[in-house]
């Protein structure tokens, strides 16, 4: 099992840090066997190219906005990719519906995927994040571990007996 976990988000811009400081506060623990952790900053394409390689699964931690009170975090599936938009393939961009483009655009599928985001406080330029978001990294990085163990027990039960 191959599963990628990608920090997305813009360190210059307050909030939308919050991917890449998830990704930093989770380099103190121990990853299960077969996932990569990768901070991916504004690297669309990056991103894109990287999921060129055949993972298994793929989360996702960024900030959302206009979803509810800063700090609060969101978890789910990506059912359906097309409900990110429809942007176009675009190098420079990291929205997530821009790397599905760009993925779709090289030739790849997005595998089973689940965000781990939290709303933000403040996109304005500056770097660190708002008290309210930066409480939340925390639990953030507990709710991708979670996602981690439930996405290795489904790969185990969808492995064939040996």
């Amino acid at each position: 099992m191959k599963v990628l976990v990608a920090g997305i988000g813009n360190i210059f811009l307050c909030d939308d840090g919050f991917g890449p400081e998830v990704l930093r506060r989770m380099a103190t623990r121990e990853l299960p066997s077969g996932v990569r952790a990768v901070d991916f900053g504004i690297r669309g394409v990056h991103l894109a190219y990287e999921l060129l390689d055949g993972w298994d699964g793929l989360v996702l931690v960024d900030a959302v906005p206009n979803r509810g009170a800063p700090g609060t975090l969101r978890v789910f599936e990506i059912d359906d990719p097309s409900a990110l938009g429809h942007a176009q393939f675009d190098a420079h961009a990291m929205d997530p519906g821009a790397v599905i483009a760009s993925l779709r655009a090289l030739g790849g599928e997005l595998p089973p995927t689940v965000v781990v985001g939290c709303q933000v406080g403040s996109v304005d330029e500056g770097i660190g994040l708002t008290p309210a978001v930066a409480g939340a990294v925390d639990e953030a990085v507990d709710a991708v571990f979670d996602v981690l163990g439930r996405m290795v027990a489904q790969c185990a039960s969808e492995s064939p007996a040996r």
